[in-house]
């Protein structure tokens, strides 16, 4: 995967929003570590394997890949405002964990990073990220490909009044 690329996209997308909010005084390390704790709560909800009471099975794989891809953005700004753009080892491990205990360990993942933001945290994250996806069966041209596709989209929510 050209992860310099998606950081690269990452940071216009990123710079466009911001041109057209007022972001004056706000921690956007802070705004940004919430919003990837939402956005893996909503892949959660998608996936609603800890909904051990209802019957219903998964959204449709495409929705769970999109909501996968909203972390993914989250993923790379947080990176941008650490200066961690020369990331580019993602792993994608294998893991005999259920997907709920998956999701609470990508959510450890996600506070460790925000407390100690350093590099070493923010590997990891990456790596609990890439066994979310080993769990979910995405593979990186998926990823890949959703996210340039939501990134797309993302310019189109914002020039639409999102």
């Amino acid at each position: 995967m050209d992860m310099h690329k998606l950081f690269h996209m990452q940071q216009k997308l990123d710079s466009y929003i911001q041109s057209q909010h007022d972001v004056t005084g706000r921690n956007l390390f802070e705004d940004k570590v919430l919003a990837l704790l939402v956005e893996l709560s909503e892949l959660a909800n998608e996936t609603r394997c800890f909904k051990f009471w209802s019957l219903k099975g998964s959204s449709e794989r495409s929705i769970v890949l999109e909501e996968y891809v909203d972390s993914i953005h989250f993923l790379l700004s947080l990176g941008i405002v650490k200066n961690f753009t020369d990331f580019n080892e993602w792993r994608f491990d294998t893991s005999t964990d259920s997907l709920t205990t998956t999701f609470l360990k990508t959510n450890q993942a996600v506070l460790e990073f925000g407390q100690n933001p350093e590099m070493a945290s923010y590997t990891g994250l990456w790596n609990q990220y890439g066994t979310l996806a080993e769990k979910l069966g995405f593979s990186l041209q998926e990823i890949y490909d959703a996210y340039i596709e939501k990134n797309e989209k993302n310019y189109e929510r914002q020039k639409t009044g999102y």
